[in-house]
């Protein structure tokens, strides 16, 4: 009887207290002031394995994968969604995800995924918490149209025009002032000769000699 007992305790399989397993840790919250944000995505392996794929995944049923990284001994690669700018850094025992030009639109809760692809056996992380990544958007700052000439240079202009029209108005002054000396000039010395009426003409009088008025003295006759 002690002997079938020893028996079937030989065919009871034992916990295997080495078994591979990978452990993630993510913030809760993450939030995003000038579009660019950083997930890291911190992870424990007890495994063998030799090659990973770690990736990041958005919306609660992980739908959409943003971008995965993967690594081995020799070499890594990395992929990202074409409509998201994202890259990822495997670092010791983290993986960071950069995520650059957010949009408020995608401000959703992101997971991390870590694989242990080679050698078997094939080991990927239970489903953690996530991180809920909030984008903020950025108030408009209207801006006033700045003008294409410089300050310097308006001025300037300005200054330039104002002393050419100063010197246009002053030579208009001294043109006036010296035609109306020259007018004034000329009227000191204007002929001051008497002429004759134009029907004594040709009576023999000379042109400076003035005209006689007769009709004064007709006016003594009886």
């Amino acid at each position: 009887m002690l002997l079938g007992i020893l028996v079937v305790l030989c065919f009871i399989p034992t916990a295997d207290v080495t078994e591979n397993k990978i452990l993630v840790a993510q913030s809760p919250l993450l939030t995003v002031a000038n579009k660019n944000a950083t997930l890291v995505c911190n992870y424990t392996y007890n495994g063998t394995g030799k090659e990973f794929r770690a990736s990041l995944h958005k919306g609660t049923d992980s739908a959409v994968e943003v971008c995965f990284i993967s690594w081995n001994t020799t070499k890594i690669s990395s992929n990202s969604n074409k409509e998201f700018n994202c890259k990822g850094i495997h670092d010791k025992d983290k993986v960071i995800f950069n995520l650059w030009n957010m949009s408020a639109n995608q401000t959703d809760i992101y997971f991390c995924k870590i694989e242990a692809m080679y050698p078997p056996p094939y080991v990927y992380n239970e489903k953690s918490n996530g991180t809920v990544i909030h984008v903020t958007e950025t108030p408009m700052q209207i801006q006033e149209p700045q003008s294409a000439i410089p300050l310097w240079s308006m001025v300037a202009v300005t200054g330039v025009l104002a002393f050419y029209s100063m010197l246009v108005t002053a030579a208009f002054i001294n043109y006036w002032q010296k035609s109306r000396k020259n007018l004034h000039h000329q009227s000191d010395y204007m002929n001051m000769t008497p002429r004759h009426p134009p029907y004594q003409k040709n009576k023999g009088y000379p042109s400076y000699a003035p005209t006689r008025d007769y009709t004064a003295y007709r006016s003594w006759q009886p």
